[in-house]
């Protein structure tokens, strides 16, 4: 049996994937290949470098921290002047690469002990490109290029914006890699169902939300009987419509690692 993590997008609020990696890996899962979009690649580049406990607590510590020390808070003024600098973004190009050399000690994708991938959409061609070797630190850089929070990232001399675009919750690529045991980590927006909107603010979130999910809903409409798969719990029971890595505090943070962690227990205690 193969067995594969599935790790979504959803900025700040992908510490709710930390909860259930808790909980997955001490109730003895782990994987045998990994897959990430957007936030989640970073959470997955984690786990696929040492799927344990210790794996989990140094994640725990990154978002903890890195959230409410504000390095994904820069001041307005400072994301306004960069704005209108390069009229495209407003943090700096390199946040996401100096947090994953900090945090994370392999540098390359294939030294990684568990297989992992993560996607990024490529600008050029608008089409998905799944990066499977190389450094790691642009690679998830790109996938986590959020537009108009990040610039375009540049990897040999094609240009790369966020996973989301494109696949938001690759459960397609896991099943197109021979996984038959499928774990979905997200950040609890999928169990959520849309309502129409009234107003045009919801116009514009219920189309986002539309354009973000839409592959991930038919995606697991369409895995197979033989395949055993898990989506599992947030524990929380609303998360924002809208949520990027410039947003959350530190204890907000902690409180949905927390929930995930006790939703995905119960579910995986339900299972056994």
């Amino acid at each position: 049996m193969t067995t594969a993590f599935v790790l979504g997008g959803g900025g700040v609020l992908g510490a709710t994937e930390v909860g259930m990696l808790r909980a997955l890996l001490e109730h003895g899962i782990t994987p045998d290949l990994v897959v990430g979009s957007s936030i989640g690649s970073i959470n997955g580049a984690f786990v696929a470098a040492d799927p344990s406990s210790a794996t989990v607590a140094r994640l725990e510590e990154l978002w903890v921290d890195v959230v409410r020390s504000g390095a994904l808070r820069e001041s307005p003024v400072r994301q306004a002047a960069r704005l209108a600098r390069s009229g495209t973004h407003v943090m700096s190009p390199g946040t996401i690469p100096r947090l994953v050399t900090q945090y994370l000690e392999t540098a390359l994708i294939e030294d990684l002990p568990v297989p992992f991938q993560c996607v990024a959409a490529e600008i050029e061609s608008a089409r998905s490109h799944w990066f499977t070797a190389g450094e790691i630190a642009p690679a998830v850089a790109a996938s986590c290029a959020v537009p108009g929070l990040f610039a375009p990232v540049e990897i040999g001399g094609l240009h790369y914006l966020d996973g989301g675009l494109v696949h938001s919750i690759p459960v397609g690529r896991a099943l197109e890699l021979g996984a038959d045991r499928i774990f979905v980590l997200h950040v609890g927006r999928v169990e959520q169902p849309l309502s129409v909107p009234a107003t045009p603010w919801d116009v514009g979130m219920v189309a986002f939300e539309i354009a973000r999910r839409h592959r991930f809903v038919e995606e697991i409409a369409t895995v197979p009987e033989d395949v055993e798969l898990h989506v599992l719990p947030s524990g929380v029971e609303r998360s924002p419509a809208l949520a990027t890595l410039s947003v959350g505090r530190g204890e907000r943070v902690s409180d949905r690692i927390t929930a995930a962690y006790e939703a995905t227990a119960d579910h995986l205690a339900l299972q056994a």
